[in-house]
């Protein structure tokens, strides 16, 4: 089990999505199935940490891996949004950012 590994990243994973719901609710007015699909990576995110630090070793790997793929297609999901111009780049532009600096937190735990 992974308990010795940073739980504050859950906390970072979470404050994410709360800085991407004003912008996947703007980008389902426009697009619901890419609203859907950032959504359900940014979920995806969280569940596959927690799942990785339930378990050890390649298995955990694999968990934080497969966090790693879901933060990025998250943050592709927004970059689309925005060339789409169904968001301001100046609104999406904070949880870009923190979405940036999940993805370096994760690829970290991948490393392990």
């Amino acid at each position: 089990m992974n308990s010795h590994l940073p739980p504050s990243i859950v906390e970072h994973a979470l404050s994410t999505i709360r800085a991407l719901q004003p912008l996947v609710a703007a980008i389902a007015r426009r697009d619901r199935d890419l609203a859907s699909q950032v959504r359900r990576a940014a979920s995806s995110v969280v569940l596959n940490l927690e799942e990785g630090f339930g378990h050890s070793g390649g298995n955990a790997r694999l968990r934080f891996e497969s966090a790693l793929g879901s933060a990025r297609e998250a943050h592709a999901g927004v970059r689309i949004a925005t060339a789409w111009g169904f968001v301001p780049e100046a609104t999406a532009a904070p949880a870009l950012v923190s979405l940036n600096h999940l993805v370096a937190r994760i690829h970290g735990l991948a490393l392990r």
